[in-house]
């Protein structure tokens, strides 16, 4: 079970930075007078980031059940 949830954890932490490739890019393509446009995409990295640390503590969750289990 637990390794399930870890290779959930793991496609999602994929698509999450996969997605923030995306979004750098197109931060990069745009012009710089388009304000809206770029302060959105910053708002939408800040969200990026916050899933990267939700994957991240439920990693940390998962690897410390984990112990607990073998150490039971």
């Amino acid at each position: 079970m637990f390794m399930q949830i870890a290779v959930g954890a793991i496609g999602i932490g994929i698509v999450l930075m996969v997605g923030y490739l995306v979004i750098a890019q197109v931060a990069l393509a745009l012009p710089e007078s388009d304000n809206a446009t770029t302060e959105a995409i910053e708002e939408t990295k800040q969200t990026v980031f916050a899933g990267f640390a939700l994957v991240a503590v439920g990693i940390i969750v998962l690897a410390a059940f984990g112990l607990i289990s073998v150490f039971k």
